[in-house]
């Protein structure tokens, strides 16, 4: 979860860093649950009686701006409620079924012995936090939207009144920004797959998740459905606004 106490916490540098760190989340997460099998039993219903997400998040997780429950009803939270600054619009929009979907039928498989260990729980648990992980960087796309309308929101109006979802992403996208994370990924994941011995011989075998996993979960995954976030928030924002334009006049 983010600071979104402070007041510079939406620039759009502030933001980016925090999606920098939550790079380093994920890949962290992965390496936590690569520790054990696959364990395909816990994604099977009926298979094994949990808890649940529901079950596991008691304090103040999803309760923040940032972050999107896999389940509901969620139990109230045991901390008093924080008071954040408004700075998103109200919306419903929510991808995590299709998160869970990639997430147990593309990686796990991939970053797991296909094998059943009987560590049931633990890998539950880590699946939860690898989950969270990306539904708060996919998430986090809102932020990054509602920055860039604020920078240009005639634009972003003009095209979400047009309903032009090809113009809008084409106005969000930059490449070069793209190319740079992907390259900064594929460094992370060589350098905290390895140990410690092996970063010191400049070694990059045996790596604890494969690197082009998580480059390929972001390209293929994280970078689309990030976008699908910020395109679906852009045409209700501008509409919005347009909206509220309308009845000020």
């Amino acid at each position: 979860m983010s600071n979104f106490t402070q007041e510079d916490s939406f620039t759009l540098d502030k933001l980016r860093s925090t999606l920098v760190r939550i790079e380093d989340t994920i890949i962290f997460a992965l390496i936590e649950r690569a520790q054990f099998s696959l364990n395909s039993r816990i994604y099977t219903s009926g298979a094994l009686e949990f808890t649940g997400t529901a079950g596991q998040r008691s304090f103040l997780e999803y309760f923040f701006p940032d972050e999107y429950a896999f389940t509901s009803p969620l139990p109230d939270p045991i901390l008093p409620a924080i008071e954040f600054k408004q700075y998103l619009i109200p919306n419903d929009i929510n991808v995590n079924e299709k998160i869970m979907d990639i997430y147990i039928k593309n990686i796990v498989p991939c970053i797991c012995e296909s094998r059943d260990d009987n560590n049931y729980g633990s890998s539950a648990t880590k699946d939860i936090d690898c989950l969270q992980a990306l539904s708060r960087r996919i998430h986090y796309g809102k932020f990054i939207a509602e920055s860039k309308f604020r920078s240009s929101p005639e634009e972003y109006i003009r095209l979400a009144l047009a309903n032009d979802r090809e113009g809008i992403y084409e106005l969000l996208t930059n490449k070069k920004v793209e190319e740079k994370l992907l390259q900064r990924l594929r460094q992370k994941a060589i350098v905290y797959g390895q140990t410690v011995d092996q970063e010191q011989e400049g070694q990059s075998t045996h790596l604890r998740v494969p690197v082009e996993l998580v480059v390929e979960l972001y390209e293929r995954w994280v970078i689309p459905l990030t976008k699908e976030v910020e395109v679906d928030y852009l045409v209700e924002r501008g509409r919005k606004a347009s909206e509220a334009s309308r009845k000020n006049e």
